[in-house]
């Protein structure tokens, strides 16, 4: 097939481009770029502004504020954002919970969540993983009983990224404990100032707390808040993970990690030359960047084929390849700091604050295989959906 892009979509791209290189604020770009973390205030001001020029959610439906855009073009948008560095929409509303209520909910569900989570007026985040029900998610084991008009919600939830930012999570329960695991399942949405819910931060391996433990005791929500029907959150959440997959290939986002690379090379002395200059780490360079256009031919080829708006299994190939790559991208910057890596966060040593930030980053990136899906749950799909092993 003819992966080159049109007329229209390259004038498409040069507009995109224009507007995240000279019109979004340099300052959230540039933290993006060096890999620090962004506030929440900072991460709501990126959203609304992308939201106010019709850029926080393409791929949601029109009359929601997506964009009557083809595949190719979401791809674009995606890219190109990545590329300029420009704060992503949050993905636990613009990816996961958005499409999900724009697909599954009743319209009072659409009216009252979808233009507050566009416009990151609502905080979301992922109620799914379990200390005992991780890659193996149709175990899990929080229990919602119905009440009248509630439900009571007793149970335990691990790996929330961000909860201690979030206003409501959406969350998979178990409705019904006496049928097949993936049968009794049902999605609830959840304020998180319940009376009930406790939010326990866990320090990671990089001494960030970006991920959270959220304890359910005894909560009731009101059963207005239950995503379409009862027993059918494990559809609702397989659409929801084929969607998130495809995001985190993060083609646009590898590649300005590479360019750092090539950057910071070309100014490490080694010999009588530089590091970019020495011919065995020119060819892990080399090979690293033709790995990522091939990556990057893919997802194009994938993209283009997903016409009829439902997630392809393909996505768990890009999920595999694309985390791996981004892992790749941050031990070649580690590589290069050296021992200048080692030191984090430190005014007081002769360490430039680029390789200060190298060792965290590659730490953090080690969850990238695993969230979303494990690379060892991707490789089934690809085995069962796409070769019919």
């Amino acid at each position: 097939m003819n992966l080159k892009l049109t007329a229209e979509e390259r004038a498409f791209r040069d507009e995109l481009r224009t507007f995240y290189t000279t019109e979004f604020p340099a300052e959230l770009r540039e933290k993006v770029a060096a890999g620090k973390s962004l506030g929440k205030d900072e991460f709501v001001r990126a959203q609304q502004l992308l939201n106010a020029r019709g850029l926080a959610v393409p791929n949601w439906p029109v009359e929601w504020g997506g964009q009557d855009w083809t595949p190719v073009q979401r791809n674009i948008w995606l890219t190109e954002m990545q590329l300029a560095s420009v704060p992503e929409p949050l993905p636990f509303n613009t990816s996961m919970i958005g499409p999900v209520l724009a697909q599954f909910a009743s319209q009072e569900m659409k009216e009252r969540f979808l233009p507050a989570t566009a416009n990151l007026d609502i905080w979301w985040c992922q109620g799914f993983s379990e200390p005992e029900a991780g890659s193996d998610l149709a175990s899990l084991k929080t229990r919602a009983v119905r009440d009248g008009a509630d439900y009571i919600v007793n149970g335990q939830k691990t790996w929330t990224t961000l909860g201690q930012h979030a206003d409501w999570i959406f969350c998979l329960v178990r409705t019904n404990p006496d049928v097949k695991k993936q049968a009794g399942i049902s999605m609830l949405l959840i304020d998180m100032s319940t009376p009930g819910i406790t939010v326990r931060p866990i320090k990671l391996i990089d001494g960030s707390y970006e991920v959270n433990e959220v304890f359910f005791e005894d909560v009731r929500v009101p059963a207005e808040n239950l995503v379409g029907e009862e027993n059918a959150g494990w559809t609702y959440a397989k659409f929801l993970l084929g969607n998130e997959r495809i995001g985190i290939t993060r083609v646009g986002a590898t590649k300005v990690k590479l360019a750092r690379a090539k950057s910071f090379a070309a100014e490490t002395r080694l010999g009588e030359g530089t590091l970019l200059e020495d011919p065995l780490f020119a060819a892990r360079l080399a090979e690293l960047e033709n790995e990522l256009i091939a990556l990057e031919l893919t997802q194009l080829r994938v993209v283009a084929s997903s016409s009829d708006g439902k997630p392809n299994p393909a996505s768990s190939l890009l999920k595999i390849r694309g985390s791996e790559l981004q892992q790749a991208a941050t031990e070649l910057l580690v590589d290069i700091a050296g021992p200048d890596s080692l030191p984090t966060g430190s005014d007081d040593i002769d360490s430039p604050e680029w390789a200060q930030l190298t060792t965290g980053t590659y730490l953090n990136n080690r969850k990238v295989t695993i969230y979303g899906g494990s690379s060892e749950v991707q490789r089934s799909i690809i085995a069962s959906s796409i070769l019919g092993l």
